[in-house]
């Protein structure tokens, strides 16, 4: 203390007021009050008012201009100790304060002073990097992404240029990066499976297992125990030591539940407790498990129609279909046959070791049949013609019966010079169209309604034309 009033001697009072203007900081100091007493350069500049305006005035009132907010020496005079605040002056920027008590010789309050210091720029840094680290974070969950969409085998499923195909695609790419249930619906073919598996791959529990389960491959006597497992002695003939079902087995990745339409009534509401809360009990245990895994359903029935029909629980069905996805059928997306035909022909001729190509009239009648199939008829057909075509080049002699049927029947048809009357010609153009219906709708009701008739107009026009129908189809 000594040393200090010997330096402070040292110098003139107005040097010492030179020394406090050189500061980039504010100095500010009041009385116990909190009247201004004085102020350095730095600290006029900041409030915007001459010094002449500033000293005589209370801290509270200047406050309450809005020159500064808020008052660090009005939250020491309350505290009655030092505090730092961040401040914000005359709105030109962000400044930190600390207020300090300058005691009397007895220990009593007598001054005030108040150090501010610039952090506008450090603040904007702050918020910049912050910015920064988010937007770093989501291209790296983008590239993250594009890494688990170049490790994909590009198969069929994933062919198409069409537009609502490329906005499914797009779909996909949301909901694989968001851990919630899906359901996707589409018809028989259309590729439901791959796809799941597509969306498991692009998740970020692509490194663990994704299990496939068939709802109606698995005997209903039998789906309980392949799903949650046993414990050992369950039942009659029951593994001794027990068995881990594929839910478990599924654990921190996705259990895929195919035709889940499939799934037995009575086992619904324990596959809504795992939806909900991820737990599950095996059969003959007496506690429940957890298992971490993300649930993707599909199905190429109508749920809400079995809802209805009281065949599926209606709050399983609203816990399934959080993230819904249909995949349009072949028929609605004709933009993507070749692709497809061009995909496959070229992935069997390096599989059978050929060098086939279709012919411009081979091409045509493909492209114009209704695929009622799907992708997996079209895969598969396209490998029946490369095995079995007569030479490389792939001709209309070398398609299916079926297929050739319909160009033959369109030239007949539509031939002015061919052998039908026009009555004729309207009864072979009504069976063509009630038995592609038939096809692609796999049911008697369901074709009726695609076909704006009745199901009782259908029937009669089916025995009209003797139009063949598959027992389980007609309902």
């Amino acid at each position: 203390m000594e040393k200090d009033a010997q330096i402070i001697a040292f110098f003139k009072t107005s040097q010492l007021i030179d020394i406090f203007n050189t500061l980039a900081d504010g100095i500010y100091i009041s009385d116990a009050q909190g009247t201004t007493l004085w102020l350095n350069q730095a600290s006029e500049n900041l409030c915007g008012l001459p010094k002449s305006e500033l000293i005589g005035r209370n801290v509270i009132d200047l406050e309450a201009m809005g020159i500064y907010k808020p008052s660090v020496t009005r939250l020491v005079i309350e505290t009655g100790k030092p505090t730092t605040t961040i401040q914000l002056v005359n709105n030109k920027g962000k400044f930190l304060v600390t207020g300090h008590i300058i005691p009397d010789e007895k220990g009593n309050p007598e001054l005030i002073v108040a150090h501010s210091r610039d952090i506008t720029e450090a603040a904007r840094a702050s918020s910049q990097l912050e910015e920064t680290v988010s937007l770093l974070k989501r291209y790296s969950e983008e590239i993250q992404l594009m890494k688990r969409e170049a490790l994909q085998n590009m198969s069929q499923a994933l062919i198409g240029s069409s537009r609502s195909y490329l906005a499914l695609l797009e779909l996909v790419k949301k909901v694989a990066v968001v851990d919630t249930t899906v359901l996707i619906t589409g018809e028989t073919g259309v590729g439901k499976s791959f796809l799941a598996e597509h969306i498991h791959q692009l998740s970020d529990r692509c490194g663990s297992p994704f299990v496939h389960v068939n709802c109606s491959a698995i005997p209903e006597t039998l789906i309980e125990s392949e799903l949650f497992g046993y414990q050992k002695g369950a039942f009659t003939g029951a593994n001794q030591s027990g068995k881990i079902g594929l839910v478990k087995m599924a654990d921190k990745g996705t259990l895929f539940l195919d035709e889940i339409s499939e799934l037995p009534y009575h086992l619904q509401s324990k596959l809504l407790l795992l939806l909900q809360n991820k737990t599950f009990m095996p059969i003959g245990g007496t506690k429940t498990y957890t298992a971490d895994i993300r649930i993707i359903a599909a199905t190429n029935a109508n749920l809400l129609d079995l809802v209805r029909m009281g065949k599926f629980r209606h709050d399983l069905y609203y816990r399934l279909n959080i993230l819904p996805i249909n995949v349009p059928p072949m028929r609605e997306r004709k933009e993507d046959i070749f692709p497809l035909l061009h995909h496959n022909l070229k992935k069997f001729n390096t599989k059978h070791h050929q060098k086939r190509r279709f012919s411009i009239e081979a091409l045509d009648i493909l492209h114009h049949y209704e695929w009622p199939g799907n992708v997996r008829e079209l895969e598969n057909l396209v490998e029946r013609i490369v095995i079995t075509a007569k030479e490389d080049e792939i001709q209309v002699t070398d398609l299916p019966e079926e297929l050739r049927s319909i160009r033959d029947f369109e030239e007949n048809i539509w031939s002015l010079g061919g052998k039908f009357s026009l009555l004729e010609r309207l009864d072979k153009i009504e069976v063509e169209i009630i038995s592609q219906a038939l096809r692609s709708h796999k049911s008697t009701r369901k074709t009726a309604t695609a076909l704006g008739i009745t199901q009782s107009l259908l029937m009669r026009r089916i025995k009209k034309y003797g139009i063949l129908v598959d027992s389980d189809d007609a309902h």
